[in-house]
């Protein structure tokens, strides 16, 4: 299990042994079962998480209307970030939507870590950098994308998803009404989507 988070960030970062002890003594492995709740707004982020399986999702409620704003998959991190870097509250809900397993780190532990091991700072640093541009880079795909567009764009990078999560909580993602999403789905038995990474 802890193979694959150093697989990981070693696409950031090369680790040695002991760095990586280091890293993975703060570690505590959690497990949960579909639809669990793992944070409610007003809540403070006390994890960073990597998904080992399992699929998580981050949202707010919009009046009655859920806006979901995230979806981590394998290998992917998830938390209220915002909270977990600041120790605010959050604003968000984080749920499973399936069975997961998560390697999760607290912010007391990743601070001590960074006080300890410049290469752990370094990579602490790289992540949260690659974490801002990919948000960046969706939000400005949603602004500058039409509906069609940015559905071909999300089911190019993750097909798998069509069969794993809702299709109401994937429009909620791409921000278009469920009859829209579902318009655009039977499109795709017309027209295959292949992977892209």
């Amino acid at each position: 299990m802890l193979e694959i988070l150093r697989q990981f960030v070693s696409g950031f970062v090369v680790l040695t042994d002991e760095d990586f002890q280091l890293l993975a003594e703060s570690i505590v492995v959690r497990t949960f079962d579909k639809r669990e709740q793992l944070l409610r707004p007003g809540e403070t982020e006390r994890y960073m998480n990597f998904v080992v399986s399992g699929l998580v999702r981050m949202y707010f409620y919009k009046g009655r209307t859920e806006v979901i704003t995230n979806i981590a998959k394998e290998r992917e991190l998830i938390s209220s970030s915002a909270s977990f870097l600041s120790g605010a509250p959050s604003n968000y809900y984080v749920e499973t939507l399936e069975p997961t397993t998560l390697l999760s780190l607290t912010r007391e532990h990743l601070e001590q870590i960074y006080q300890r091991n410049v290469r752990i700072e370094r990579l602490g640093r790289l992540m949260i950098t690659q974490f801002v541009m990919q948000k960046e880079e969706w939000e400005h795909e949603c602004m500058r994308l039409d509906t069609r567009e940015r559905f071909l764009r999300f089911i190019e990078r993750n097909p798998e998803l069509l069969q794993r999560v809702p299709q109401k909580y994937l429009a909620s993602y791409l921000n278009m009404k469920p009859e829209t999403f579902s318009r655009l789905k039977h499109l795709l038995k017309k027209r295959p989507v292949t992977h892209k990474p």
